[in-house]
């Protein structure tokens, strides 16, 4: 049996940064993934849906009536769902420990792992400076993102008729821009310190888009990634241990298998 078609249940999944709403949303990595991977509790860590494009223009696919069926549906058959708004969905923060479709709406939350760590579950938007300090600007780097995943679309169409795999320029930007790497570097840092302060043993957070589990001065620091360039969720075993999924690789490996 390939990898991509495996059922998969999991103790935890959490998943951040899909941007519903938006060209650059990948919804159908994201439905294909949510039909393959089970589990206890599924998190949402925030910008959900991408407030900040729909007022300005609306734009929703079908396939993202398809993410939310699919959430709905699990929370439905048993799955605890959390939602944790970020800021491109923060009105949803109005309506903290509230429940809609069987979804609990939390500001933020705390996930213990089967073996015992607790693990501070935030988007993270509170430790970026721009986004707290300099909304405008965050706004204008909003709609410089979004051209580029615009353009990284029709990049990446070009590389499936040549037969290669999805790959994501914005990530690559990222790793090799030296101001990028250390904003990443003091935003992870920051929200590692806000665990240490609260006393747990690590946080779980999304916003940046890159995917990481590392420990930053004793603290467990885990972001989920995102699903408008990775597609990338994290998930815990029935043991405790912890894992990225990265499922655009995960479904480009089973389709070489079928090659």
């Amino acid at each position: 049996m390939n990898q991509a078609r495996a059922s998969h249940r999991y103790r935890a999944i959490f998943i951040s940064d899909i941007h519903l709403g938006t060209r650059g949303c990948k919804a159908e990595f994201l439905v294909d993934f949510l039909r393959h991977n089970e589990s206890e509790f599924l998190y949402l860590v925030g910008d959900i849906i991408d407030c900040w494009r729909l007022r300005r223009a609306w734009y929703w696919r079908q396939s993202h009536n398809d993410v939310v069926q699919k959430i709905l549906r699990k929370a439905r058959k048993g799955t605890r769902v959390i939602y944790v708004p970020g800021n491109h969905d923060e009105p949803l923060r109005d309506y903290s420990e509230l429940q809609f479709g069987g979804i609990t709406v939390l500001n933020e939350t705390m996930h213990e792992t089967a073996d015992g760590r607790k693990l501070l579950v935030i988007h993270g938007d509170d430790f970026d400076g721009i986004v707290k300090y300099a909304k405008w600007l965050a706004l204008m780097g909003d709609w410089a993102y979004n051209w580029m995943l615009r353009a990284n679309h029709w990049f990446n169409i070009a590389r499936r008729q040549m037969g290669y795999p999805y790959w994501s320029l914005s990530a690559y930007l990222k790793q090799r821009v030296k101001d990028a790497v250390k904003y990443i570097d003091d935003f992870e840092r920051a929200v590692a310190e806000e665990a240490r302060r609260r006393g747990v043993d690590g946080v779980v957070c999304g916003h940046i888009h890159k995917a990481e589990i590392r420990t930053i001065d004793g603290v467990l620091y885990c972001n989920d990634g995102d699903w408008v360039e990775s597609c990338t969720a994290l998930v815990e075993h029935w043991d405790g241990r912890l894992e990225i999924v990265n499922w655009a690789e995960v479904r480009q490996a089973s389709m070489l298998e079928l090659a």
